[in-house]
């Protein structure tokens, strides 16, 4: 498990790390805080559930890459920055679901906070139950408290992180390269989390923009 996800057909092997290319970065931004708020304002007013399933499903079935174009370069704790990485998270689970339960379940028996509460995934969670709690929380984020959906999904990144920095400490001594691979996805998805928190706090403040 050397990066967040595995399939590189359904994204590129880098995609946490590398972004796109715009000629005017300023109208890349535009773009995407414009694409983000009409998106979540429009389902907002009116959550259907037809559209709310097609957009639940959209990255299983078409990608990430047209998603990344628009929201990959906006600053994390901005409203495309949060909503990118949320699609990523739904993203990562549905790409290996067993790896991400493993993963999981190791975190919520070492993480010693609230976080597996908050995230709402059942006890012991195999991979259809972390499918379904990454399909819920972005569900949450067009049909519920979308400050809930960002705060489950921070409190997701914590046990996720805890969980592969133990595994990380166990293959330290016989496999390091997988090691080191786990050590970095526990610090993006830590990254990821805080991030997550913040923007929750920026959307009950009014400022998510």
């Amino acid at each position: 498990m050397s990066a967040l996800f595995n399939k590189p057909v359904r994204r590129p092997s880098d995609m946490l790390d590398r972004l796109f290319g715009n000629d005017d970065p300023a109208e890349a931004s535009r773009a995407a805080h414009a694409t983000a708020t009409a998106l979540l304002s429009r389902v907002r007013e009116d959550p259907d559930a037809d559209t709310v399933d097609r957009l639940v499903t959209y990255t299983r079935e078409h990608g990430i890459d047209t998603i990344a174009q628009l929201w990959s370069q906006a600053p994390a704790r901005t409203l495309p920055g949060a909503l990118w990485r949320i699609y990523l998270l739904q993203l990562m689970v549905h790409d290996d679901p067993h790896t991400t339960s493993l993963v999981y379940e190791r975190g919520r028996r070492e993480v010693h906070t609230v976080d597996p509460v908050i995230a709402g995934a059942p006890t012991p969670a195999g991979p259809g139950e972390i499918t379904q709690l990454a399909d819920a929380i972005l569900r949450g984020v067009f049909t519920g408290d979308f400050g809930v959906a960002l705060q489950r999904a921070a409190s997701f990144c914590r046990v996720e992180a805890s969980g592969a920095t133990h595994l990380a400490d166990d293959y330290e001594g016989t496999e390091p390269e997988r090691a080191t691979a786990l050590t970095t996805k526990a610090l993006r998805l830590s990254t990821f989390a805080a991030d997550l928190d913040a923007a929750a706090a920026q959307w009950r403040l009014g400022t998510l923009t």
